[in-house]
């Protein structure tokens, strides 16, 4: 039973895949636009962390120092009452000599763990921000192919066999039209200069 359950989950996951894969040959330009986004979120986040990160070690950091003023302090006092021989008070400095000694350790040792995990998550913080950049380049390359098919596409459709019959129909009508155009020029030109000749000539025939 376990084994065809596991049969079962292992066919669902195929098959989101591979309708996970479909949509990303459909369109990949939505699908990397959507990566680019989670990408983003995520990264906002990590740098909220780093910043937390940061915040808690200086913290530590301030606790430290004054961990080390305190046990400062109670060494003093620890010298002052082995001066007086008050067992009451030696006790007590002791203990606490002791405590902030113990805290002032734990500190050290919490503050350069912080530094190392600090340092891994500025890394990998770099290191997304450099991931979206890159996956933003990847964009523009697939928006520019993308945009050089469509218009290949919209070339190809306007240069098939019909439409090159349509262009050529079309050209035919505008030399026609151009045709027309200059022979009416022709026509109103030839029109006035004869119109000229007759006034020229009307002129002559005038008596004098």
């Amino acid at each position: 039973m376990k084994n065809l359950f596991t049969k079962f989950k292992y066919s669902i996951q195929a098959d989101l895949h591979d309708l996970f894969d479909k949509k990303v040959e459909k369109n990949p330009i939505k699908m990397l636009n959507h990566y680019i986004r989670e990408a983003e979120k995520q990264t906002e986040h990590t740098g909220k962390l780093l910043a937390r990160q940061a915040q808690l070690k200086k913290e530590l950091e301030l606790q430290l120092s004054q961990t080390a003023e305190m046990l400062e302090k109670r060494e003093k006092q620890l010298h002052l009452a082995q001066a007086t021989e008050e067992v009451e008070l030696i006790t007590f400095a002791q203990e606490e000599v002791a405590a902030y000694t113990t805290r002032k350790h734990t500190l050290l040792t919490s503050i350069d763990a912080a530094n190392v995990e600090y340092f891994a998550l500025e890394r990998k913080f770099e290191t997304m921000k450099h991931k979206i950049k890159d996956m933003k380049v990847r964009q523009l390359q697939l928006m520019g192919k993308e945009n050089v098919v469509r218009a290949n596409h919209q070339m190809d459709k306007v240069l098939t066999s019909n439409n090159n019959e349509n262009f050529d129909e079309l050209s035919t009508y505008i030399d026609e039209l151009s045709q027309n155009i200059e022979r009416k020029y022709e026509v109103t030109s030839f029109e006035s200069r004869l119109a000229q000749l007759e006034k020229e000539q009307k002129l002559i025939e005038q008596p004098k």
